[in-house]
Parts: C-alpha cells; structure tokens; sequence
C-alpha cells in the first residue's frame, strides 16, 4: 500500500517500521525497533531488546501511539517479519484505527527510508558496543537527543525532524 510514497502531506499519515542489530561485546547481538514517521523524517517510536519477537516490535508501537495519539487511517509499513506480521501486532494496529502495508516477498524498496536510518545511526554511532548498558545509553542519545532533535535532514530543508514539525505546526 505504501508504493514508494515516502513522502506526507501531515504528521501521522504514514509511517514505516523495521528493526536491525548491535554486537554487543564479543558476539551478543542488540535489536532495534523503530517507527519513523515519513512526514518530519521523527523516530516516533523505538524499542530495544536483546530478543527479536513480537514483544520488541509492540514495545516500539506503543511507544509511537502514546507519543503521537495518531488518528485512524494512518499507513503503518513493514516487511513481513513475523514480529510484524504476528496476530497480536496486527490486532494492536487495528484497536488504534492504524491500516497495516506490508512489502511483498523480497521486495526492501518500500522500506527504504528505514534502512536508510539504520544505516545512518551505525555509521554515525557505529554497529558494536562494549555492554548492553553502554549501547541503551548511546542509541537513546542518538535518537532521542541528536537525530530527532539536532540531526539535519536534506530531506526537510536541512532541519531536523523537530524542528520541522515545529515550524510547519507554527505555519498552520
């Protein structure tokens, strides 16, 4: 359903998620969750665990639904991992109103905006942490400190994502 649109007109029209890893010392492995709203480009929710399951997935969407208190109707875009494709994420997406894109088999282009931030955050803080308490407190700075506040985005105008969303709330 997405098709390669990567762009919103508002805030909470469409977002797309995914998650990825960390090495944690010598082969301990860290999963990000994360849901980036195609608007501003703003991480709106994000989780991490030493476990990829559903638990990880849902523990970033309702951190996105309790930040953004989204309207029905808004994209919510994935592959078809099974923490995504699951029953209780899909049942989660529909109580708050959220319509569920996924990509075909083999098809990474609608998802390319996320793999996009993935790749950004481990070239700017890197893949590999010493502990699991050093790589929660880095990936929080991050995100919630430089990339969604500070980090300059061609995309918007070489702002960052919340300075984006202030100034086009402002205009309105």
């Amino acid at each position: 359903m997405l098709d390669r649109q990567f762009a919103a007109e508002r805030p909470n029209q469409r977002w797309v998620s995914d998650t990825t890893e960390f090495v944690i010392g010598g082969n301990a492995k860290l999963y990000l969750a994360a849901i980036l709203d195609l608007y501003s480009r703003f991480i709106v929710g994000w989780a991490l665990s030493a476990v990829n399951d559903r638990h990880l997935t849902l523990r970033a969407l309702d951190m996105a639904v309790k930040r953004r208190c989204p309207d029905p109707g808004l994209l919510h875009h994935s592959d078809q991992g099974c923490t995504y494709a699951g029953e209780d994420y899909r049942t989660r997406l529909e109580h708050h109103g959220i319509t569920c894109s996924m990509s075909r088999r083999g098809n990474c282009y609608d998802n390319a905006v996320m793999e996009s931030f993935f790749a950004t955050v481990k070239n700017e803080e890197g893949e590999r942490f010493e502990s699991y308490a050093h790589a929660k407190e880095a990936l929080f700075d991050y995100i919630e400190v430089f990339y969604n506040q500070r980090r300059r985005h061609s995309t918007l105008g070489l702002i960052s994502p919340a300075e984006f969303e202030r100034r086009t709330a402002h205009a309105a």
